[in-house]
C-alpha cells in the first residue's frame, strides 16, 4: 500500500502577510471545523493528529476550496519527547507561527460507578500533559518574538468536578489554570491567550457525556471560537449562554452540588 503524499506548503505570497496556524488535535469534531474556519480567512495551516487519513482528507479540501493552503503531521500528543523536534520541523514548513490552538481532547463514558487508573491517566495524560509539552515550546517561541496567539480548548465541565468523570473535569480544570498562568506571564511581552470553554459539541465525545443539553455542531463552535480569535478574548464560553450556566454552577455549595446529577 502506498504512503499517501503529504502536501507541502507554497506561498504565493510575501511571509509577513501570510497568517500561520498549528492546530494539534485537528482530524476530527471542532479542530477539523476550526481549521476549516481559518482556511477560509486565508492561513496556512499545520494539522496534527493520529488519523493520518482524515488528515489527508481535510488537507485535500483546505488546498482545493478554500483561501488557505494546508500541510499534515501524524502526531500522538502521548509521545511528549517526540514534541521539540516535531515543533521546530512544523514551524520550518510553515515559515514561521502565529497562532497555536491545542484542541486535542479525550474523555471517558460519564459513569459514577467506574474506577479505571487506566483511563484516568490516559485522560490526563491527553489533555493536560501533552499539553504542556506543546505550550512550554510555543510560548517561550512567542515571547521572544514579543507576537503570537496561544488557543487552549478546555471545556465548561472544568468548572466542577463531575462525579461521573472526575478526570476528565479535573484535567480541564488543571488546563484552565495553567493556561492562565501563561496569559498572566506572557500578557506583558504581548501575547495573547485564549482559553475556550465549549459546552457541549456534536463530536464523538458527545456519546460519553450520559445526557445531552443543548449541543451545538462542530461548525458553529469553530465560528465562535474564530470570532474570539479575532477579537484576542482572554477567555471565551462557547456559546455564551454557557457563562451564565457556569457562574451559577460554580455557586452551588458543595454538599448540595454533590447531590446532583450532573
Amino acid at each position: 500500500m502506498n504512503k499517501p503524499k503529504i502536501p507541502s506548503i507554497t506561498f504565493s505570497r510575501p511571509l509577513d502577510l501570510v497568517p500561520r496556524a498549528i492546530i494539534v488535535g485537528a482530524s476530527s469534531g471542532i479542530g477539523a471545523a476550526l481549521a476549516l474556519r481559518l482556511a477560509r480567512e486565508g492561513y496556512v495551516l499545520a494539522l496534527l493528529a493520529r488519523r493520518e487519513q482524515n488528515l489527508q482528507k481535510l488537507c485535500e479540501e483546505i488546498n482545493n476550496d478554500t483561501l488557505g493552503q494546508a500541510t499534515y503531521f501524524v502526531h500522538d500528543v502521548k509521545s511528549t519527547s517526540d514534541v521539540p523536534d516535531l515543533f521546530l520541523k512544523v514551524c520550518a514548513e510553515l515559515g514561521g507561527l502565529d497562532l497555536f490552538v491545542y484542541n486535542a481532547g479525550t474523555q471517558s463514558p460519564n459513569d459514577s460507578a467506574a474506577y479505571s487508573p487506566e483511563n484516568d491517566l490516559d485522560t490526563f495524560h491527553v489533555n493536560l500533559l501533552g499539553a504542556a509539552a506543546w505550550l512550554n515550546l510555543v510560548a517561550e517561541r512567542f515571547q521572544q518574538l514579543s507576537a503570537g496567539h496561544i488557543v487552549a480548548v478546555g471545556s465548561v465541565a472544568g468548572d466542577r468536578g463531575r462525579s461521573g468523570m472526575p478526570a476528565y473535569t479535573a484535567s480541564k480544570a488543571g488546563l484552565h489554570t495553567y493556561i492562565e498562568g501563561f496569559r498572566n506571564r506572557l500578557n506583558r511581552h504581548g501575547v495573547i491567550v485564549t482559553t475556550i470553554k465549549p459546552g457541549q459539541v456534536r463530536t464523538s465525545l458527545l456519546r460519553n457525556a450520559g445526557k445531552e443539553l443543548w449541543p451545538i455542531s462542530a461548525e458553529l463552535a469553530a465560528e465562535y471560537m474564530w470570532r474570539a480569535i479575532k477579537r484576542r478574548r482572554m477567555v471565551v464560553y462557547v456559546p455564551s449562554r454557557w457563562f451564565i450556566i457556569g457562574w451559577m454552577v460554580r455557586l452551588i455549595p458543595s454538599i448540595l452540588f454533590r447531590k446532583l446529577n450532573i
